[in-house]
């Protein structure tokens, strides 16, 4: 056995080399502002952020008072002290009641703050604007019902070129590796937004963690979620499909534009305006000119060809390349 440790060590050596090459170039992690929940950027966010620190606090209080009467037991019951445990107590229904009673109103407390924010999740009252997402694999389609503007969002090409094992580039050397995409959603600072969430294929889910919402995209059902970007926080946000979907899960980022007013007033404009189609009439006129110069050729037309009767409009064209050729 130990010769055949010695034997496998030294193979094993190059691996480990490198798996710990690996480990010291990947980015340190240990951030403080990791440890705890985002505050996030939009409302909900906010308001789920207040109540996770809510209950959280509570948990540490109810943490300090039964790790406190513990160590309080310990310490002042132990055994070096000369305590003698209490074998005659079997049964106490004072006691029973208590540690029934106290837990039970600690959880109704707890679900009042816990109810409301939940209310205030589902409450899809007073949006102001409606996108319909639906999820492929391994794409968003964003479509604003309201506007008449539609556009598919993929992982963007740079990005997909490099992810390919054959292609020798670093992905390092592009910012937001594997989650930027050609067409990001684009949507107005404080505006409530509503999604009515779907899919194509199979299972998807759209999450921006900067949102503090997450919900699936479902073949055959309308999922729905809403948030409100704060007025202040103009900028991009990223996430990712967070159900595992299929091949490319991995590469299918889901990126949010967030914009002014009034640059999203002019965005739409724009996309409007592309999606129009070419206005009628404008090829014709377009190829006006060259039908214009088209009928000087019958000025050669001899005199008799001009006076042919007019209802023989055949025997008048045949003429007409007769007398050219004259």
């Amino acid at each position: 056995m130990i010769s055949t440790a010695r034997k496998t060590l030294p193979a094993l050596a190059p691996a480990a080399l490198a798996l710990a090459s690996a480990f010291a170039g990947a980015p340190a992690r240990a951030e403080w502002n990791l440890l705890n929940m985002p505050v996030g950027v939009t409302e909900l966010s906010k308001q789920i952020y207040s109540l996770h620190m809510t209950i959280f606090w509570w948990c540490v209080a109810i943490g300090v008072a039964v790790f406190g009467v513990m160590i309080y037991s310990l310490v002042k019951f132990r055994k070096s002290t000369g305590a003698v445990p209490d074998t005659s107590i079997t049964h106490s229904t004072r006691v029973e009641i208590v540690w029934t009673v106290v837990p039970v109103l600690i959880l109704v407390v707890m679900a009042i703050p816990a109810a409301r924010t939940l209310i205030n999740i589902e409450d899809m009252r007073n949006t102001e604007m409606t996108v319909k997402v639906t999820g492929y694999q391994w794409r968003w389609q964003y479509e604003y019902l309201d506007e008449g503007v539609s556009f598919f969002s993929v992982l963007d090409r740079q990005h997909d070129e490099i992810r390919q094992l054959s292609s020798g580039l670093d992905p390092k050397s592009v910012p937001d590796y594997l989650l930027n995409v050609d067409n990001p959603l684009v949507v107005p600072v404080d505006t409530k937004v509503r999604l009515l969430l779907t899919a194509q294929d199979v299972i998807h889910a759209w999450w921006v963690p900067d949102f503090g919402m997450k919900k699936d995209a479902i073949p055959g059902f309308v999922n729905e979620l809403w948030f409100k970007v704060d007025a202040d926080k103009v900028g991009t946000y990223r996430g990712q499909c967070a159900e595992l979907c299929g091949r490319d899960h991995a590469f299918m980022p889901v990126v949010v534009k967030v914009l002014s007013k009034e640059d999203y007033k002019a965005w739409l404009a724009q996309q409007k305006a592309a999606a129009q189609p070419p206005a009628e009439g404008a090829a014709p006129a377009a190829d006006a000119p060259a039908q214009a110069s088209a009928p000087a050729a019958p000025a050669v037309i001899p005199a008799a060809a001009a006076t042919a009767p007019a209802t023989k409009p055949v025997a008048s064209a045949a003429a007409t390349p007769v007398a050219a050729r004259g």
